[in-house]
């Protein structure tokens, strides 16, 4: 009995490790994101939103569901076409991660801030805000 106890544990944390080390293989949640971004493209961009997310498109932060944040992403990219986006900044730990960048739409330049989390083994946006950039 001993043995399969000592078995049972052994499987355990070696399944919490592959786990943990899943979170950090090199995987960079904010390529896909930044691509989409790039692209103009709501809808692939809120396959990563959270069910309800904090977003401020140009007017102050509120919370919406997924579907009402990709229309108002949908709007914004319709009147300013992406021209580029770059990340200048990330930071954060296994769990919580964000990202800096700069977006040049419809001839303007913005500042965006993104926050990702991970749960389960998913990452999904907690917080999405672009502000014009004086």
């Amino acid at each position: 009995m001993n043995i399969i106890r000592k078995l049972s544990i052994l499987l355990i944390a070696v399944s919490a490790g592959i786990s943990a080390k899943a979170q950090d293989n090199g995987f960079d949640v904010f390529v896909p994101i930044a691509k989409y971004i790039t692209q103009g493209n709501a809808e692939a961009l809120s396959a990563w939103f959270s069910d309800n997310l904090d977003i401020s498109v140009l007017s102050p932060e509120s919370s919406y569901s997924r579907n009402q944040s990709e229309k108002i992403l949908d709007t914004f990219f319709k009147s300013n076409t992406p021209r580029s986006f770059e990340i200048t900044h990330t930071a954060g730990s296994s769990n919580m991660k964000y990202a800096l960048g700069t977006l040049d739409a419809g001839g303007e330049n913005y500042f965006v801030t993104i926050f990702v989390s991970f749960k389960g083994d998913t990452y999904s946006i907690q917080q999405l805000k672009i502000e014009r950039r004086d």
